[in-house]
């Protein structure tokens, strides 16, 4: 008689397993092309010098910070509309997804003005010295002309996640990198602009992509009768929602500014090889990262689905899925690492101190990609569940305790390994803790259109 219920559980798991795919393949690939800007122009500058890799390097981490801390825009974008997708309200779903474009068009220019206003102050903090301090200034106050564009891409991508739609931001995410490899390639070399002809072409890729973007969701918008024109009430609670996990995200972010000062203290010479090393294996992390959140954005798509048609025990079954697929993916990322990671450096320099001083930095994060592929689908569910107010408060926890171990990591022997060391046992590990202890509990899972806050 148990037969029947055990082949039910079974279609039902490759059911889900279907679905996860059907949402995880186009947004693993996309998730691997956006971080192919930074990659591009790591390998494109890189060869220019390592004083301009290393200035890339400071420029890259003050810029992912500021669109890092909008991220709400797709992920709580992503929730909100596939709640209402799963409560029946296409319509609903869409005015909320331009609600949120609109705010990332007012926080972008914000963001423009005062960010390059600010450079050579932000560039100041990480006291680098004259010659790197000059090209991260240079990179930097071009760049900053994305930040709009950027927010948009965020926003929109969210639209389309929440809609079930993968497929689009790949096509969009594939083509835009290219130009950027193009235009960087053309700018730096074939015009001599050098790392000014890096961002200038990135700046263009994003133009292009975020005009793309809109074009998209304009249209669905037109079909299905929702309004286009800016909604202030709209847009005043979408900005009220993200508080949450603005906080989480600032909290986080701060744990990786954390990181590359910690890296800058260590020993009492080469600081331009430990900052250009550290700047290749945090772009080769972050890429490995946006590969592993492929799970968390079909964890945020369906679980936000779920929860808003009312189905609980089906969101239960879904989260116990997704984690087997973290950590499977984990593993899968961690061994890759492992096995590139004594030849991969020649891609991005030439300069032999920085790659042999990267190659046991890689094994250190190879090591803790399984506890990340957990930690970023318990992340994604608990965005898709609108559980943003934990999210907060167990970032705040992650930096509490991790800050004080990258700082004296730093005055290790070896810091350099030491302090990425602490990243992967201190700042993963107590994610991990903190999101597998939250989602054993019931407090997350609230149904209907309308999320946690």
């Amino acid at each position: 008689m148990k037969a029947p219920h055990r082949q039910s559980a079974r279609e039902s798991g490759r059911e889900t397993d279907r679905e996860i795919l059907r949402l995880a393949v186009p947004a693993f690939l996309a998730l691997v092309a956006e971080p192919l800007f930074l990659l591009s122009d790591a390998a494109i500058v890189g060869h220019l010098g390592t004083p301009e890799l290393a200035g890339l390097g400071v420029a890259a981490v003050v810029l992912q910070t500021v669109v890092g801390l909008c991220v709400f825009l797709a992920y709580g974008t992503t929730a909100s509309v596939a709640r209402h997708l799963g409560a029946g309200d296409l319509r609903g779903a869409l005015a909320q997804g331009v609600d949120g474009v609109w705010l990332a068009v007012l926080i972008g220019v914000i963001a423009t003005a005062g960010g390059i206003a600010l450079t050579p102050a932000l560039v100041g903090v990480f006291d680098t010295g004259a010659e790197v301090a000059g090209h991260a200034e240079t990179y930097l106050s071009i760049a900053f002309l994305g930040t709009t564009p950027l927010l948009v891409m965020l926003a929109a991508t969210g639209v389309l996640r929440g809609l079930q739609d993968t497929r689009t931001p790949l096509l969009v995410a594939v083509v835009g990198n290219g130009l950027n490899i193009v235009f960087n390639v053309v700018l730096v070399y074939g015009l001599d602009l050098g790392i000014a002809g890096s961002a200038i072409g990135s700046v263009l890729a994003q133009v292009i992509s975020a005009v793309w973007f809109l074009v998209v969701v304009v249209r669905a918008a037109r079909e299905h009768d929702a309004p286009l024109s800016p909604d202030r009430a709209g847009i005043g609670a979408a900005a009220h929602a993200a508080v949450a996990l603005v906080i989480r995200t600032l909290a986080l972010r701060a744990c990786l500014l954390v990181g590359t000062y910690a890296v800058t203290r260590v020993g009492t010479g080469a600081t331009d090889v430990n900052v250009a090393t550290h700047q290749i294996a945090i772009t080769l992390w972050s890429f490995l990262a946006f590969a592993l959140d492929a799970i968390a954005i079909a964890a945020q798509a369906l679980t936000g689905r779920a929860l808003g048609s009312g189905d609980v025990e089906g969101t239960r079954r879904l989260t116990r899925r997704m984690v087997r697929w973290g950590w499977g993916s984990g593993i899968a990322a961690g061994l890759a690492l492992a096995a590139v990671a004594p030849f991969i450096g020649a891609l991005f320099t030439t300069d032999p101190a920085v790659r042999d001083l990267l190659v046991p930095v890689l094994l250190v994060a190879a090591i803790g990609q399984p506890v990340a592929g957990l930690v970023f689908v318990l992340d994604g569910v608990l965005i898709g569940a609108g559980d943003g107010a934990y999210l907060a408060w167990a970032g705040l926890v992650v930096l509490a305790a991790y800050a004080p171990a990258a700082i004296w990591a730093a005055t290790l022997p070896h810091g350099m390994v030491a302090v990425w060391v602490a990243m992967t046992v201190v700042f993963m590990g107590a994610r991990g803790v903190l999101l597998s202890w939250r989602a054993r509990g019931d407090r997350w899972l609230v149904t209907g259109a309308a999320a946690a806050r």
